[in-house]
């Protein structure tokens, strides 16, 4: 467990290994201890902002906590689902807090020690932290496309100033000279590595993140425009991002450093494989004519900005789990770049009204904006007022409801909790983690899905399902059947609910079975009387 520790340590510290190796297990006690807690608190509702408190406070290295948050999620097996879920929430949020200091701590550089390649792997980590992302890997895949591009600069000019041992330090002088490597950029890139615009999928958020455009070897023109600009700058030739509308651009100065002139410059658009252009040909690009101001350089947090601006708007387009993810990622970046715009103020707190968490978060969100803009008091009043409503109703709920099979109103509920069923009309998998005696949703609801159609209606019982595309769904008793093949259900949220797969069945996890008691049982005959003789 400890090679991925070695990179806290010096070859020249005196280090009492048994001393660490103390702080190491401790350490791990105390991640143990909290996410075996979490369940219990949290089960009912979303983790709460201060929910982290006693992480936020913790008496041990975080370095060996998050090794400890490590090692329960690489546990093998179909074990110790419920302990994974809450290590991977609590891992998701050290580390988001760990890359925003980072980024505040960015953002106060003097602009010329801020590195685009840096802010951009910046954000691809904050939105993807628990993937392996770190910018001494990306740069070390953008210096390995340099050498290349160098060896074909070789081929072409053995003498160019870009293949010296210090090239990038100092500019090419030279337009011509310049020029040269561009077109050996372009054979490298879009040639030999075969980079390109994605035009075919050109929403998807993986274009976005610089980790992904360099296994992908394709993404949208703000993030080709970086690695294309790094890579230039790399070897001495300084170009420049535009933050043209609709279609990121870079530009490449042609007369005079530093020249206001706009027809001074060549632009290029990585998206359209390193294609030159001119001023009128950048218009023909977006269709339209544009002023001046929009050929004018801009600084890496502007850069940022955009990104996370198309992130956001990505965020917007769909109404999904992994949607309103992104666009609370992308809502807090920006807010760390921008932290009075009272536009996104909002619209972080109506994302999480409408999710229904943290609203002791949205009351303070909503002072901070009235502070700021008393013209917004309209909008303000009304989340205000409905948000206290939302915590009054949480203080006045009783205990988690307790659904006994043996109940008579209950007799007409077939199947239990953790039973894997399939869907005899969609045709999708998932597994059953909560049930109904009859269709509890509300009467526009009930139009909607078009339930009075079945044959019988919402007066049959209704199941809570995790369906293998990570929705959660409402089906009906009749829609149901058992899975004659059942398999692990691949729901981010499984783990919530279910502490284990066997192979047949999910095995519901302590809270669960509190609200559900009699109902493992069930499932245990259930699965022996259908699955013991190999056929339904």
């Amino acid at each position: 467990r400890w090679p991925s520790l070695l990179k806290y340590y010096s070859h020249s510290d005196g280090v009492s290994w048994l001393e660490e190796y103390k702080a190491r297990h401790n350490a791990g006690l105390e991640a143990q201890r909290i996410v075996a807690s979490f369940s219990k608190r949290f089960f009912s509702e979303h983790v709460p902002c201060d929910g982290f408190s006693d992480i936020e406070t913790l008496g041990c290295p975080s370095h060996f906590f998050e090794d400890e948050l490590m090692c329960i999620l690489n546990m093998e097996g179909r074990k110790g689902l419920t302990w994974k879920y809450y290590a991977k929430k609590i891992l998701y949020f050290l580390r988001q807090q760990n890359i925003l200091k980072n980024l505040k701590e960015y953002l106060q550089r003097p602009t010329e020690r801020q590195s685009f390649l840096e802010g951009a792997v910046l954000i691809d980590q904050y939105c993807n932290p628990l993937s392996d992302i770190c910018l001494k890997s990306v740069q070390a895949q953008v210096d390995d496309i340099t050498d290349k591009v160098r060896k074909v600069l070789r081929t072409k000019n053995p003498r160019h100033p870009s293949l010296a041992s210090k090239a990038g330090e100092v500019l090419v002088p030279e337009v011509e000279l310049q020029r040269q490597v561009l077109d050996a950029m372009n054979c490298v890139l879009y040639e030999q590595l075969k980079y390109k615009g994605n035009e075919l999928d050109y929403y998807n958020s993986l274009n976005s993140y610089i980790h992904q455009v360099l296994i992908r070897r394709t993404g949208i023109p703000i993030s080709l425009s970086v690695l294309y600009l790094t890579i230039a700058r790399q070897l001495g030739v300084k170009l420049e991002p535009v933050n043209f509308p609709s279609h990121f651009l870079l530009r490449w100065c042609q007369g005079k450093e530093g020249s206001t002139d706009i027809f001074d410059y060549t632009y290029i658009d990585a998206f359209g494989k390193g294609k030159q252009l001119t001023v009128k040909e950048c218009e023909y690009l977006i269709g339209h004519h544009v002023t001046e101001e929009f050929y004018g350089v801009v600084t890496s947090k502007e850069v940022l900005q955009r990104m996370v601006g198309n992130l956001l708007n990505l965020g917007k387009r769909e109404s999904t789990d992994q949607s309103y993810q992104l666009l609370r990622d992308s809502l807090d970046l920006y807010l760390a770049m921008y932290p009075d715009n009272v536009q996104h103020l909002m619209l972080q707190a109506r994302l999480y009204f409408h999710l229904g968490i943290w609203p002791e978060k949205v009351l303070d969100i909503l002072q901070h904006i009235q502070a700021l803009d008393p013209s917004q008091h309209g909008a303000v009043g009304y989340l205000v007022q409905h948000t206290l409503e939302h915590i009054e109703r949480r203080k006045e709920e009783l205990g988690p409801e307790v659904k006994h099979r043996s109940d008579e109103k209950h007799k007409e509920v077939c199947f239990s909790i953790g039973l894997i069923m399939k869907h005899k009309r969609y045709g999708y998998n998932c597994v059953i983690y909560g049930w109904d005696p009859a269709c509890m949703m509300g009467h526009e609801w009930i139009r909607n899905m078009n339930v009075h159609s079945l044959p019988h209606g919402p007066h049959q019982p209704f199941y809570n399902v995790l369906v293998e595309d990570g929705s959660c769904r409402y089906a009906a008793q009749e829609n149901l059947e058992y899975n004659s093949e059942p398999r692990e259900i691949p729901h981010p949220d499984i783990g919530r609910y279910f502490s284990e797969f066997t192979g047949l069945h999910y095995l519901a996890n302590t809270e669960l079975e509190i609200r559900y008691p009699e109902d493992l049982e069930l499932t245990r005959a259930t699965v022996q009387k259908i699955y013991s003789s190999g056929k339904e």
